[in-house]
């Protein structure tokens, strides 16, 4: 067998880098940010099946990798796409604020470092 030969035939490596390759980095960015954001809710007590689970501190992490991912991203992402996942990450914050017994202040919450302090607002919606 030669290199050539080696090389004509695709492998299941090769073509897996292939279809990765055809796909567009804003659908990367945005299943990961759906990944990190569907495990904070999980950890955060927000799973239907699994109400009773809270793990904060696996949450945090969640959510500080989650804000950090977007604000990297957000100039590729642009406005339509990193609206909603930015919207569903300050719902997550807010959540974490709700969830947890002893507040952190204002900034410090998870990923405040890089959205600024997160409050619900005057009317209770967040």
């Amino acid at each position: 067998m030669t290199d050539a030969d080696a090389t004509s035939e695709p492998g299941p490596l090769s073509t897996a880098s292939r279809d990765i390759a055809e796909v567009p980095a804003v659908e990367i960015i945005s299943t990961a940010a759906l990944h990190l954001m569907s495990a904070a809710a999980v950890n955060l007590g927000l799973a239907a099946d699994l109400p009773d689970h809270k793990d904060l501190d696996e949450a945090r992490s969640l959510i500080d990798s989650l804000a950090g991912l977007l604000d990297a991203a957000a100039p590729s992402l642009g406005h339509h796409h990193a609206a909603p996942l930015k919207d569903g990450l300050r719902s997550l914050q807010l959540a974490f604020r709700e969830a947890s017994s002893i507040q952190d202040e204002a900034g410090q919450g998870p990923g405040e470092k890089y959205t600024g302090a997160v409050f619900p607002t005057a009317s209770g919606r967040g």
